[in-house]
């Protein structure tokens, strides 16, 4: 791959690492796009799962202690019950209306819990279940499992350490089992994994970085900038479905 290709994917993912590690999300909605921009969705797919993956390892690497295992136990299995009817929805659903859902789901809650933050709060793992479930419907369906395991997080006020530190643990997991499907499907071409390659010093050095501005981001101001981050994801979503 041309350097003048490379290097922009390199800064992409990058960005795109940094935002993952020091909020613990959102680095695909920043990468898919981008990296698709310049090198196509068949290197954009892999690409981006292989650096997810990596994020989630390095991440855990030193804050595997934080996970609330029991909770990440229950979404990673739910999901897994929840793929299969994500797959339904995909040969049968359009996929304009699950983006226009979702980004008003996602856009309305976090819009109000931006300006309400006590209103909503679960005091138990009993609707983890649901969330996963959840998750792994929009996982089969369009590769968005996030959003509702992110927004269980925040209503079961995770402290900002181990919101972090267990959508990791969900994340790892389920992007393994992701990165498998594209080796088996052949999508792991020489170009891939020579993009990869390229960018690891990159997505390790924004890893570290985003570990350091994580643990200076105070308290207060976590859960807002999680409900900031959740609404621009959900405008990109919707814009996705306006511009086509």
């Amino acid at each position: 791959m041309p350097d003048e290709i490379l290097v922009p994917i390199v800064v992409v993912l990058f960005f795109s690492t940094l935002t993952r590690s020091t909020f613990g999300f959102g680095d695909a909605m920043m990468a898919m796009p981008l990296v698709t921009l310049f090198a196509g969705i068949r290197v954009a797919t892999p690409l981006v799962a292989l650096s997810a993956f990596t994020i989630s390892a390095g991440i855990l690497l030193t804050q595997w202690r934080k996970v609330e295992i029991a909770c990440a136990r229950r979404l990673i299995l739910s999901s897994l019950f929840g793929i299969p009817i994500g797959l339904f929805y995909l040969k049968n659903i359009p996929e304009p209306l699950i983006k226009v859902v979702l980004a008003l789901v996602i856009v309305s809650f976090s819009g109000y819990n931006l300006f309400r933050p006590d209103k909503w709060h679960l005091k138990d793992d009993r609707w983890a279940m649901f969330f996963g479930f959840a998750g792994g419907i929009l996982g089969g369906a369009y590769n968005t499992n996030g959003p509702p395991v992110i927004i269980y997080g925040t209503l079961r006020k995770w402290k900002k350490e181990n919101f972090r530190a267990t959508l990791q643990g969900y994340f790892l997991p389920t992007g393994g089992f992701i990165m498998i499907g594209h080796a088996l499907s052949g999508f792991w071409t020489r170009e891939v994994l020579l993009s990869y390659l390229y960018a690891l010093p990159a997505i390790l050095a924004a890893i570290a970085l985003g570990g350091f501005l994580h643990r200076r981001i105070p308290a207060k101001v976590f859960a807002p900038a999680i409900y900031i981050l959740l609404i621009l994801i959900g405008l990109f979503l919707a814009y996705t479905v306006v511009s086509g």
